[in-house]
């Protein structure tokens, strides 16, 4: 096991903190579950997963559940690592072995790999930013998507650039909280309608069928349902903002340290649960909606006329009035993720050009600069390729095969750096590395099917 000095930004002044030791103390820290849920509860729910229901109906509720809960484990596991180490996501992943030579010496090929997947992830982000701007359009139709995406852009940079975690933390709690209340009333009063769901429904989507006509979009929900690998890597800087590696320290011969440790994970792991309960509760009701009352209607989201069609999911089931619902609830739940992901890619960015070699580690001031620089430029690039292929669909779809491209790197990495880097006190039980090794092998899997029938 190697140990380096921490980064000065995982590790602030400010002095190391005891871990709270009561289940109630412990939700008092939470946190980063709230700023990620902005973002995992978006455009791979009300986009993706409907769009599978309405295709495929209620067979694949099966896929739906594994592409929620999956990825949980290496989340929590790869953060475990994060604030233990003093690394960041992207200087953890630079301990891989394989090194690339790049502007200013050699540098492990996830990096790389990661700086390649950008320009289709900022594709992803604009299919997020222009539903988040059709919803407005639905609310105002005088307002061309354009125009309202633009606006939603605007907002976005603003926010972001002025704003600071605790600010993100407030905003995204309620646009979360207060959709996701609004679908599973929606899931619920379907009940009462033509549209309701039997046992039968159910069963049919737990049989582990998979009709291999729906294998693009099925791949792209998994990709981008429950927690993504970009949202992984984001929860990581969240928690690293939060406090938590500051509040363990780096003194690992210090005789508190080790309890420091525990007492800290275990609040993480409580934070990484909190954000599966989340997750879970807004995306099957959304994939019920799309399944019971969409594929029923015949109705198939795309275009300009995704999120109209999308409101229909409320509208048969609640009523004509409840458009306004919809149509509000849709824009905060696509505006809280286009505020997540962005928030948290101004996070990684600057560590991209710190581990190329362009400026050191010590430099916060110019990390932050980075930091505020592409919080503003990233939402009016996505505007121009949301003008340019006006379809959130078809650029979701894009954003989350190259995320599902991803997921195998971290799984892999997680396994990598605990077992090579990890301090012994602190390793997770081996029924846990057992867990994410399959996880691994299944994300292999995963990742040659999208090479294979999306990519070529």
């Amino acid at each position: 096991m190697s140990v380096a000095s921490p980064d000065p930004y995982t590790m602030p002044e400010g002095g190391t903190r005891e871990a709270p030791t009561s289940f109630t103390g412990r939700l008092k820290y939470l946190g980063p579950s709230i700023i990620i849920s902005g973002s995992i509860v978006g455009s791979g729910e009300i986009i993706l997963t409907s769009s599978l229901g309405a295709a495929a109906g209620f067979v694949l509720l099966w896929w739906v559940l594994v592409s929620c809960w999956i990825k949980s484990l290496v989340q929590a596991e790869l953060s475990r690592y994060i604030i233990v180490s003093g690394d960041t996501y992207l200087r953890a992943l630079n301990r891989l072995p394989g090194k690339i030579p790049g502007p200013n010496g050699p540098v492990a090929w996830p990096i790389w790999v990661g700086l390649i997947a950008f320009i289709p992830g900022i594709m992803g982000l604009s299919g997020i930013l222009g539903g988040a701007g059709q919803s407005l359009t639905l609310l105002i139709p005088q307002m061309p998507s354009t125009w309202s995406t633009a606006l939603v852009a605007i907002a976005t940079a603003g926010i972001l650039a002025a704003g600071s975690y605790p600010t993100l933390e407030k905003i995204l709690l309620g646009l979360v909280v207060g959709f996701t209340a609004c679908t599973l009333v929606c899931a619920t009063m379907m009940q009462f309608t033509e549209f309701s769901m039997s046992s039968a429904d159910i069963a049919s989507g737990l049989t582990f069928e998979f009709p291999l006509e729906y294998l693009v979009l099925a791949l792209a929900v998994y990709g981008y349902t429950g927690v993504n690998s970009g949202e992984t890597s984001a929860y990581t800087y969240w928690c690293i903002e939060k406090g938590y590696p500051g509040y363990i320290g780096h003194d690992r011969e210090h005789p508190a340290w080790q309890r420091r440790a525990e007492g800290w994970i275990k609040v993480l792991h409580l934070d990484v649960w909190a954000t599966l309960l989340i997750l879970t509760c807004a995306t099957i009701p959304f994939y019920l909606l799309g399944a019971g009352v969409l594929n029923a209607m015949g109705e198939q989201p795309d275009g300009l006329e995704t999120i109209s069609v999308l409101s229909n999911m409320f509208t048969a089931t609640l009523g004509g009035w409840s458009l306004w619902v919809f149509g509000v609830g849709a824009f905060f739940i696509l505006f809280s993720t286009t505020l997540s992901g962005v928030g948290g890619g101004g996070r990684f960015i600057p560590d991209y050009l710190i581990e190329l070699g362009f400026f050191p580690r010590s430099n916060l001031a110019t990390r932050k600069a980075w930091t505020r620089g592409y919080v503003i430029c990233a939402p009016l690039f996505g505007l121009l390729c949301y003008v340019a292929i006006p379809n959130p669909v078809f650029l979701v779809t894009i954003g989350a095969v190259t995320a599902a491209l991803m997921l195998p790197i971290q799984s892999g990495a997680t396994l990598w750096l605990q077992a090579r880097h990890l301090d012994p006190r602190i390793q997770p039980r081996k029924i846990v590395k057992i867990l994410i090794a399959a996880i691994f092998c299944f994300q292999l899997v995963m990742a040659s099917l999208v090479l294979r029938f999306v990519v070529f």
